[in-house]
């Protein structure tokens, strides 16, 4: 990253091309009843909803950060009320910009098709993997999504990262810093299979996970995230965009817990270009939960370059969502990654800036649903 990138050549590889699809159409009817304009009342309650789940997670947050004693209450930000309730079930974006098609206003039941039986499914439990600098609290509207239409969610704090009290500048390696993650898997009784879901550097961990536990992962989906090739860092894949992308390298401040003679530690984000970087199409409460709960980067995990073998990872079903309106891992280098190592199938979300829990909760949604739905062969 920044000056530390070096650019790296690599062989071609030639291999089948990925089958592409966009994100499924939203659905007519509902969508229509959901999308009309809401009265001045309600929207100043959905905006005091949103709001209140911020700041309620970035104080708990804080919180932590003070004391590191106090557990992350997940409830704070994702509980919904039921169908049928009274209140409001799910805020609508604050963002000011208009609302696509590809991300209508639905309540988080009607997002299930109605034909889909989860316990039909192969597997109905989903695991979040976030990216660097976020933490589990980045896919709270993705957790109340999934959770409303029956899935098992658990979305896991790597270490270092959201409220996991590690100090980023002493970790070492990237199997350090996938511990959670590995340790989550290695827990998981005989038999049971997940869907690991895996955002930017997260893409990185769940395919040392992957080489690992095979056996345990039923399908793996990368969301603008990294998909390296075997015996890839992810500063190795950053490389191929070093020269074209001055926001990054104007975003990073590195960091040198044992000294300015010595190796950087850690990476922080300058919070000034965290919107334009990350967050260029999300809502602005979103932008600003993501401002006071980001943490540095570990600096070892970005160097490692990962083993991956055909015979573990290369057995996993794996599926890439791109996000082409991307600032961080942009539209080219997420095609280089996907023709370099292509997966079953490839997505595009459509408006999708590089979080897109935060700018298409929605679509993101629908979409892995339908990866979930995908049988096996």
């Amino acid at each position: 990253m920044g000056n530390l990138f070096t650019c790296f050549s690599h062989k071609e590889v030639k291999k089948k091309a990925s089958k592409r699809f966009s994100n499924p159409p939203p659905l007519t009817a509902s969508s229509k009843r959901f999308s009309r304009i809401r009265s001045s009342k309600k929207e100043k309650l959905e905006d005091s909803l949103i709001q209140e789940q911020a700041i309620a997670a970035a104080l708990l947050f804080q919180h932590h950060q003070q004391n590191g004693t106090l557990p992350f209450d997940r409830s704070i930000s994702l509980k919904y009320p039921v169908p049928g309730s009274r209140k409001q079930s799910l805020p609508r974006s604050s963002s000011s910009r208009a609302r696509s098609l590809t991300d209508p206003l639905l309540k988080p039941h009607e997002l299930v098709n109605q034909d889909l039986k989860i316990d039909d499914l192969e597997t109905k439990h989903f695991v979040l993997v976030h990216g660097g600098g976020f933490g589990a609290w980045c896919w709270y509207k993705t957790i109340a999504l999934l959770e409303e239409g029956g899935f098992r969610i658990d979305a896991i704090d790597l270490t270092g990262s959201g409220i996991h009290s590690f100090d980023t500048n002493n970790i070492t390696s990237l199997s350090q810093y996938v511990k959670p993650l590995t340790s989550f898997l290695e827990k998981l009784e005989d038999g049971e299979k997940v869907i690991l879901v895996g955002h930017d550097f997260g893409g990185a961990c769940i395919s040392y996970a992957m080489e690992l536990f095979p056996f345990k992962v039923a399908k793996a989906v990368f969301v603008a995230a990294a998909m390296l090739t075997n015996g890839q860092s992810f500063l190795d894949m950053f490389s191929k965009q070093a020269d074209s992308n001055d926001l990054m390298r104007s975003a990073q401040i590195f960091l040198y817990a044992n000294g300015n003679d010595r190796p950087p530690t850690a990476i922080d984000l300058d919070k000034a270009l965290l919107r334009e970087l990350l967050f260029n199409q999300s809502p602005s409460k979103d932008v600003a939960l993501a401002t006071v709960s980001m943490r540095p980067i570990p600096f070892a995990p970005v160097l490692e370059k990962v083993g991956l073998s055909d015979k573990n990872y290369g057995s996993v079903r794996r599926f890439y969502i791109e996000t082409p309106e991307d600032n961080a891992i942009t539209p080219s280098l997420q095609e280089s990654m996907i023709n370099s190592n292509p997966p079953e199938r490839v997505f595009r979300l459509k408006g999708s800036d590089h979080s897109p829990f935060f700018s298409k909760p929605q679509a993101l949604h629908k979409l892995l649903l339908e990866i979930s739905k995908i049988p096996s062969t």
